[in-house]
């Protein structure tokens, strides 16, 4: 079995998609550079976006539902949904995920947030002080390649929309660095429904040539726990610009 173990989740309705030749694309970049890869497509398998009771056989509260908890119980006890536990196995298993998908109001589209709400279980992949450089998926990498419909120009510092990145704050910080991944620079295609097929040929040229290269990329700066208390309070005055 290789030593690198990736794991890709792709989520777009439209098989014959830009988003699905993306998919192939890093799959192809990774393979050719050692990796072995794994992959979920979302859409295909009909996974369930909407967390509920019915995800735990077995209730360690039968009168109120605790999610978080629940989680822990059950995978614990090993009564989590089979859905659900199979894709928790692809990404302890893997080195690397990630993410592929469109831009949705500067979002991940609703399946795959499903899939993080049901799929980043409390306990496993995070809890109490177990989060950023403490939390369960601390060794592990992660990189989210997403295409949208705006041009480069309209994100930026001083730019219409601002920084890309920050809009997705809540994805790469508050979910995949949360949880204790080292989270690349994202890969972002921009305005693909408007651009022709040769625009469109060089960002898959580019996409393969920046993931054959992936253990080179940069990364996004995550906060340290060392930096704070048990309460989670900084321990140094933050400069103030």
């Amino acid at each position: 079995m290789s030593e690198k173990q990736a794991h890709i989740v792709y989520c777009h309705p439209e098989p014959r998609s830009f988003v699905a030749a993306m998919r192939d694309t890093v799959r192809a970049g990774l393979v050719g550079t050692g990796w072995e890869v794994t992959q979920t497509d979302l859409a295909a398998s009909g996974f369930n976006a909407v967390a509920s009771a019915a995800d735990f056989e077995h209730r360690q509260r039968a009168d109120h539902l605790v999610y978080s908890l629940e989680q822990r119980h059950a995978w614990s006890g090993k009564h989590l949904a089979g859905d659900i536990a199979a894709e928790v196995r692809n990404v302890l298993r893997a080195d690397l995920l990630v993410l592929v998908f469109p831009i949705f109001w500067y979002s991940v589209p609703a399946q795959l947030k499903g899939w993080i709400d049901r799929v980043f279980l409390s306990g496993v992949f995070y809890g109490g002080r177990r989060v950023y450089d403490h939390a369960g998926m601390v060794g592990k990498r992660a990189l989210v390649v997403a295409s949208l419909g705006g041009r480069d120009h309209m994100f930026g510092r001083h730019a219409l929309h601002g920084e890309l990145n920050g809009m997705l704050r809540h994805l790469l910080q508050g979910t995949l660095g949360y949880v204790g991944f080292t989270v690349y620079e994202p890969f972002y295609a921009f305005h693909v429904p408007y651009v022709g097929d040769d625009d469109r040929k060089q960002m898959l040229e580019r996409l393969h040539s920046e993931v054959s290269l992936i253990d080179k990329r940069a990364v996004i700066p995550m906060p340290s726990l060392e930096a704070f208390d048990d309460q989670f309070r900084p321990l140094a005055t933050p400069d103030i610009d």
